[in-house]
């Protein structure tokens, strides 16, 4: 007669696989979302879900993981740390003649990663029961994974509405894995905001609307990747060198003092996307897009996105005739990248009328800028 299967051994067994295939930490919860439906609800009645129409199109599926696997009893939530050593955050965000590219973002795509080391995770559970069903996910379903995480205790909700966890911050991803056994579950951890608004008053476009709720429509990692077409005008000049993605909420957030670095190689920034100059990047084929980019997070938004991405951010930089030169080089290849050109070509002649001003006397000065805004010489 076979022994009875110990549920709370083998929740501790699997804290402990888990480590060992390189998660830094492993958290079990129930499936009852139910506490976070009227806020996702709201968030979509409000459409800050913006372009993103597979957010409501899915609806309140994304808070009913046993919806997605029938027979789900358990979640497992876990965490892998992403933070590259020598991210050169600061240097890389003040020199407006390089591109920024959000952190996570630097090496190879991490959902086929953690969604690998997920589904042996499962395998070896099911190794040690008579039987399992089991799913992984790492964003590849509608699936609620940051109030997953809180209720399995690997931190709490801060207010840019990511994760965050008193010993690793927030630079890290998530991962899910779907299970039919009634393990114990864990305890969820407290929140530690109190009253710090630092990712609020800091986000560029002003994205944080209120604590915990995000307008993706003005958040700029919505705006350089998930949006297909024009990146509204007003949000351009707040846009700075960021060309993929934002750190900004968790760069300012207390918390992230205790991130802790990846051990992963393949989070490790590649060299042509760490801190790029912008006119390089501008000059890349499709083809050498493609090269460069297979196998990274980047690839998706293709060729045309990264161009208009790197043209608004040529537009937010200093005046010089390089960058001058090289936008009027891509006019003609697509009416969006022309629009964005466009703009970036305008931008910089202002700025380079507003620097040849600058070096005037007053009086030459008011001559010049009467004459930019069209008015008599004599005026």
């Amino acid at each position: 007669m076979s022994q009875p299967l110990d549920l709370n051994q083998l929740a501790q067994n699997i804290r402990q696989w888990g480590k060992e295939l390189g998660f830094q930490q492993v958290g079990i919860t129930d499936t009852d979302l139910r506490a976070s439906e009227p806020a996702l609800q709201a968030w979509l009645d409000k459409q800050y879900h913006g372009e993103m129409a597979w957010m409501a199109r899915h609806g309140m599926m994304r808070a009913r993981p046993h919806e997605l696997l029938p027979g789900t009893l358990r979640v497992i939530s876990v965490r892998m740390n992403y933070l590259p050593a020598n991210a050169a955050f600061a240097s890389t965000l003040k020199n407006t003649g390089l591109g920024y590219i959000s952190r996570y973002a630097l090496g190879r795509d991490y959902h086929k990663l953690l969604r690998n080391r997920l589904k042996r995770l499962g395998e070896i559970i099911q190794q040690h029961c008579a039987s399992l069903n089991f799913r992984p996910f790492v964003d590849s379903a509608p699936l609620l994974e940051r109030p997953l995480a809180e209720k399995a205790g690997l931190g709490w909700t801060g207010k840019h509405s990511l994760i965050l966890s008193r010993d690793a911050g927030s630079f890290f991803f998530l991962g899910e894995l779907l299970i039919d056994l009634p393990l114990p579950v864990d305890t969820p951890t407290e929140e530690n905001c109190g009253r710090c608004t630092a990712c609020i008053t800091t986000c560029p476009t002003g994205a944080i609307v209120e604590p915990y709720v995000v307008d993706a429509r003005r958040c700029i990692s919505y705006l350089t990747i998930e949006l297909e077409g024009a990146i509204p005008v007003e949000l351009r000049p707040l846009m700075g060198n960021r060309i993929y993605g934002c750190d900004d909420c968790q760069l300012i957030c207390p918390w992230n003092r205790f991130s802790q670095l990846t051990q992963e190689e393949d989070f490790s920034p590649r060299k042509l996307l760490h801190a790029p100059p912008l006119l390089e990047l501008f000059k890349w084929s499709e083809e050498k897009f493609l090269t460069v980019t297979q196998g990274s997070p980047i690839r998706r938004i293709g060729h045309l996105r990264w161009l208009r991405n790197i043209a608004v951010a040529l537009g937010n930089a200093p005046w010089d005739e390089a960058i001058l030169l090289a936008l009027q080089e891509r006019r003609g290849e697509h009416p969006l990248l022309d629009e964005h050109i466009d703009w970036a070509i305008a931008r910089q002649i202002a700025r380079r009328s507003d620097n040849a001003i600058t070096l005037q006397p007053p009086k030459k000065q008011r001559l010049i800028r009467a004459v930019e805004k069209g008015l008599p010489r004599d005026a």
